[in-house]
């Protein structure tokens, strides 16, 4: 019976601590979306996300967030062919 006590003192105290941790994607400051141009020098040290929420068979806006080689974190939204074509 002391062991399940124990148990569920240390998931209550889990579950409290877990809710005051800083979110990581918070703190960091998001940056102002470029648009691209054909032959624009980029800088791409490590990609963090790709996203793309065109689900039709048309072309449509995608984001690029990355960091450059100075740490800056940059988004770049450029054209993309959606996902929703059917081969066939």
């Amino acid at each position: 019976m002391k062991a399940l006590v124990l148990l569920a003192m240390a998931g209550y105290a889990c579950a409290s601590l877990a809710g005051e941790l800083p979110n990581l994607s918070d703190s960091q400051e998001q940056p102002a979306v470029e648009q691209y141009a054909y032959g624009m020098e980029m800088d791409v040290a490590r990609v963090i996300s790709i996203s793309n929420d065109n689900h039709e068979c048309a072309v449509g806006p995608a984001w690029m967030t990355f960091e450059d080689h100075q740490g800056r974190r940059h988004t770049v939204e450029y054209r993309q062919m959606g996902d929703g074509c059917s081969n066939g």
